[in-house]
């Protein structure tokens, strides 16, 4: 009692039935047939009584309450003691060591893991009365695509061995079927239904007939969607009576179908994927093609297309509508175009690319295309050299124009020989001497002008952040080279092959360092063998030869620095 009322809510009402209200608890009959009974001068009828059983209070003659479990925190409750497990203790045993005693303790010995078997257990074992009981048996059944099933063998064996091993053409997959061969009354049973009227017997390795009225329950291995054939055959097995072969059960109404997967479109076992077209179509509407590549992606990664190529087949072009623009874009060319083959490796490309940031290639599905990456096609992927191409090549081509006739006769000198290096694609190291206001700046402008407008990549660095912020697309040495800090003779560049940045220098044309007195020859020399590093992969000459083959033009005063390049790879140009 709290408050004088009874925290129970006794007593409750007459109800003429048993019914459940709307929270789900139950409410339940109580006649009002005017019986009362009176204990301590209480008089109390059907109101005041409390669920029970009749049975229950007999027998074990205690006050047992019976009431309607409606959530599952009180069947939790009640059973989780049942399957809680075995008590454990922990204990360990020491012993004090006195200062003279100078023996050593084990500590392992010392340990020991005890468990506590209680009055109940001890004499349930004692009697030696069954721990667990399983009624009635199951049976796994293995399957596996054609040569594809499983052998064991240990490390030591040799392999002529185990290829030979008799064993290695036998599994409880094939001698099912070579059961369907042998019994007729075989072929009216599914691989899972095979266990009620057969046994596996393990030492003759085959199928036999049950001699008693005892079965077994057959289950056959799990295996997630994403796995691809085996997934297939599977649900084949599952509906498909008495195949005698792997081609019985791509055999579906006399016709023979080249995959598991196609056999189970051909039975209707698999749905047609139009909810994620429509949901793709409907996204179009709102999202970006960023965005539906990427929605697309999550659809694969999810395993929940059946058939992606065909979700494919009719949403590439809402998937790749953004290619064509930034194709125009990053060409400056508003009238290029791209077939259908080529819009489609392109988004494949992207989806790719994607994948892998998740793990996972195009490659992990087999039924979808794949993408096709040549060298020009990399180039695209490529942040860095995707940002050195993205000159506007017009207005780039006439500001050479006027650049160009702008040249003194000494400048118009210097221009022609890099110019003619480039071309030539001989490489080599060219040193523009020149004190502040004689014009290397203006050289500089031209020569990234005529090359960029050609559609070629030109690296423009300068020793110091004020002193590139002079250049087209100007970077500090450090920053776009990865030189070293604290460089020494034995130095290289932080560029490693098949990064982004290496690809980017062997698709440079020309190098231009402009204030080199201000950095130490080994920044120089640390360039030098990474360039000869990277290029030498492209040909193996350019190992030999100056800065790879590259050409780069230095600019300053190189009275300090000139014994650093050989005498005979330099060029000098006043």
């Amino acid at each position: 009692m709290r408050n004088g009322r009874c925290t129970k809510h006794f007593p409750k009402k007459f109800v003429e039935n048993t019914t459940i209200d709307e929270d789900g608890y139950p409410v339940y009959k109580r006649r009002d047939n005017g019986r009362t009974i009176q204990k301590e001068g209480i008089e109390s009828d059907n109101r005041y009584v409390v669920p029970h059983n009749r049975y229950l209070l007999l027998k074990y003659g205690a006050h047992i309450n019976i009431e309607w479990c409606n959530q599952s925190r009180s069947i939790k409750y009640l059973f989780k003691y049942v399957n809680k497990g075995h008590d454990r203790v922990t204990t360990t045993f020491s012993q004090s060591v006195h200062e003279e005693d100078s023996s050593a303790i084990d500590e392992i010995k010392m340990y020991y893991d005890c468990r506590y078997i209680s009055t109940c257990e001890a004499a349930w074992r004692i009697f030696k009365f069954p721990i667990q009981h399983r009624e009635p048996s199951v049976e796994r059944l293995s399957f596996h695509l054609p040569n594809e099933q499983t052998v064991i063998f240990s490390d030591d064996d040799p392999i002529d061995h185990v290829a030979n091993r008799p064993s290695v053409k036998e599994s409880k997959f094939l001698s099912w079927f070579e059961a369907n061969n042998t019994y007729e009354e075989a072929r009216e049973l599914t691989y899972a239904e095979f266990s009620l009227k057969f046994v596996w017997n393990k030492k003759l390795k085959k199928w036999e007939k049950r001699r008693n009225s005892a079965f077994s329950i057959g289950r056959i291995f799990f295996v997630p969607l994403g796995s691809g054939e085996q997934y297939y055959l599977r649900m084949l097995l599952n509906v498909i009576k008495g195949p005698k072969c792997y081609e019985d059960l791509r055999r579906i109404n006399n016709h023979d179908y080249l995959t598991f997967r196609d056999a189970c479109y051909a039975m209707g076992l698999l749905d047609d994927d139009k909810e994620y077209v429509d949901a793709i179509k409907e996204a179009s509407n709102r999202g970006m093609p960023s965005y539906l590549r990427q929605l697309f992606a999550m659809l694969l990664l999810s395993n929940s297309m059946l058939r992606p190529e065909y979700v494919w087949e009719a949403t590439w072009i809402l998937l790749s509508d953004d290619i064509l623009h930034e194709e125009r874009r990053m060409l400056d060319n508003p009238e290029a175009e791209l077939t259908n083959d080529e819009l489609k490796n392109r988004c494949l490309q992207k989806l790719e690319i994607f994948l892998k940031g998740c793990g996972r290639t195009l490659y992990d599905f087999p039924t979808m295309p794949r993408p096709v990456f040549n060298e020009e096609e990399i180039d695209n992927t490529n942040a860095l050299i995707c940002e050195e191409m993205h000159y506007n090549r017009c207005s780039l081509s006439r500001e050479h124009e006027d650049l160009l006739v702008k040249l003194t006769m000494e400048q118009k000198l210097v221009y022609d020989r890099i110019i003619k290096a480039v071309h030539e694609d001989k490489g080599g190291f060219f040193f523009l001497y020149g004190h502040g206001g004689t014009g290397k700046t203006f050289i500089w402008r031209t020569l990234s002008s005529a090359i960029r407008s050609k559609g070629d990549i030109v690296l423009t660095v300068a020793s110091s952040g004020i002193a590139s912020l002079l250049l087209p697309g100007g970077r500090t040495a450090h920053s776009r080279f990865a030189i070293p800090l604290n460089a020494t003779e034995d130095s290289t560049c932080n560029i490693k092959q098949g990064t982004p940045l290496s690809k980017l220098i062997v698709k440079t044309k020309l190098i231009i360092w402009d204030e080199a007195p201000m950095m130490h020859r080994y920044c120089f020399e640390a360039l030098d063998r990474t360039l000869r590093d990277i290029l030498r992969f492209k040909d193996a000459s350019n190992l030999d030869r100056p800065s790879g083959g590259k050409t780069v033009v230095l600019g300053g005063d190189f009275r300090q620095i000139l014994p650093v390049i050989p005498k005979g790879s330099r060029q000098d140009i006043c």
